[in-house]
């Protein structure tokens, strides 16, 4: 403040210099030394003003560039402690379309995809061989955060595709695919089911898969018991399903055979324990369940009751550049509804051996009939085969196998498998296209066995939020 009054000041002076310069000459020599020193004086200040101008424009310009280069802080989560900033969000997902040339037939409402099951085993069932189909169902739509709270990682997802099944199947609809939050240890919600292996899945562009591997969503609360120096152990809890075939209780009793339903009294305990690294991995996994049965509508709801399944599932992935292998085996009792396709959980069981002609028949509840957990084995193995930087070729073979009860129908299922090769160009992360062959068939409690041959051509764009505004 000083200097710009001494500034203003020398400025007068400076106003006055043409007046004063006429009347130098009349000047005593003291006089004009008084003012030689005040004009230098100020030019000293003129020189210091500017200085500290050029400096302040220089201290705002590199305060400006720290400010814009600086990352923007989200406000302090309510968790307490988590770390404003380390919040992620990303939006992602796919649109597919699939055109698939059939030369046989399947159940309409499962014809935009190969599952054994669903192939007749009688000619002419579902109309004469050979159709088209173009479906968008696999289209894939999900939303993910991850971030930390309270010092502990989370990380939540919500996930549907337009593949309907259940009470929607054959129609372009939403299915849930994951809903899930995980804290630290704990998860809680719809996810891959802890006796799976999804990493077995192979690169098809089918959308069902390999009918002999374990593939199911359930809802489920687990804890992870381990996660250090490669090894991975969890455990959960898990929403029971049952299925349950009357078998030939039909020609007993239509009425009981009628209303037979599972039950579900407790929840399904599975686990499963991991051991990987760079060379891919081994898991095993187990579930443990009560497979229950009660009748509508009855006295008491008989005939009921349950018998114990229990599966283990053996299951790698092995990664020899440019090979990969992806296999597994599964075996157990009552374990159908977690294979992705084939079989039964619960099915009735006639005593053998000598006994008394008996009419009218038997009771669904008396000492002849029971019910059984039926047997089951599945096998999965597929080769991937990188051949370039965009071309992969996938091919593999897989089957579901169930040990039939003497008392179920002839027709029931048997055995299903699954069989496919495929090539597919992928020239950047997110656009993929390819031609798959695909074979199945289903054989039939009596031998009666039905195939299906098809041909799919599949075109794929992904994007991710993360393509607009990064991580």
């Amino acid at each position: 403040m000083r200097k710009i009054l001494a500034l203003g000041v020398a400025g007068a002076f400076v106003a006055a210099a043409p007046a004063q310069a006429q009347a130098q000459s009349g000047m005593t020599p003291a006089e004009r030394a008084e003012f030689d020193a005040l004009r230098q004086r100020l030019a000293e200040l003129e020189a210091q003003v500017a200085a500290r101008a050029e400096a302040d424009a220089r201290q705002q310009q590199q305060a400006a560039q720290a400010a814009a280069s600086a990352p923007v802080s989200a406000p302090a989560s309510s968790g307490g402690g988590g770390g404003g900033g380390d919040h992620h969000l990303e939006l992602y997902g796919f649109a597919q379309v699939d055109l698939i040339q059939d030369f046989d037939r399947v159940n309409p409402n499962w014809d935009a995809t190969l599952r054994p099951s669903r192939i007749p085993t009688v000619d002419g069932l579902y109309g004469s061989d050979g159709q088209f189909i173009a479906s968008a169902r696999q289209s894939r739509l999900g939303v993910k955060a991850d971030g930390t709270i309270a010092g502990k990682p989370y990380e939540a997802k919500f996930e549907f595709d337009l593949y309907g099944v259940g009470v929607d199947e054959g129609q372009t609809t939403f299915r849930l695919r994951h809903a899930y939050a995980k804290w630290g240890p704990i998860l809680a919600g719809q996810t891959n089911t802890l006796f799976m292996d999804g990493d077995i899945f192979p690169n098809v562009v089918d959308y069902w898969g390999p009918a002999g591997m374990v593939f199911i969503r359930n809802p489920q609360i687990a804890v992870t018991l381990v996660n250090s120096g490669g090894w991975v152990a969890k455990i959960g809890l898990e929403q029971p399903n049952n299925d349950i075939d009357p078998g030939s209780i039909r020609l007993v009793s239509p009425e009981v055979a009628e209303n037979l339903r599972g039950t579900e009294e407790l929840p399904d305990l599975t686990g499963q324990v991991r051991y990987g690294g760079d060379w891919g991995h081994v898991q095993l996994a187990g579930v443990l369940r009560k497979v229950g049965y009660d009748t509508v509508g009855t006295p008491d709801n008989e005939p009921s009751g349950s018998e114990m399944g229990w599966g283990l599932n053996g299951t790698t992935v092995l990664k020899f550049s440019p090979v990969t292998f992806r296999g597994g085996v599964v075996y157990g009792q009552g374990i159908a509804s977690y294979m992705n396709d084939g079989g039964m959980d619960l099915a009735p069981s006639a005593q053998l051996g000598p006994v008394p002609p008996i009419f009218p028949p038997p009771a669904v509840n008396g000492t002849l009939l029971d019910a059984k957990a039926v047997e089951l084995l599945g096998v999965t193995g597929y080769v991937e085969m990188q051949w370039t930087e965009q071309l992969s070729s996938a091919l593999g073979y897989s089957f579901t196998e169930v040990d039939n009860t003497n008392f179920q129908d002839a027709t029931a299922f048997h055995k299903g498998e699954y069989a496919s090769v495929n090539l597919l160009w992928q020239p950047e992360s997110r656009l993929l296209a390819g031609i798959e062959l695909l074979w199945g068939q289903r054989t039939d409690n009596d031998g009666a066995q039905g195939d299906d041959l098809r041909l799919q051509t599949s075109f794929k764009a992904s994007f991710s939020s993360k393509d607009l505004w990064g991580n």
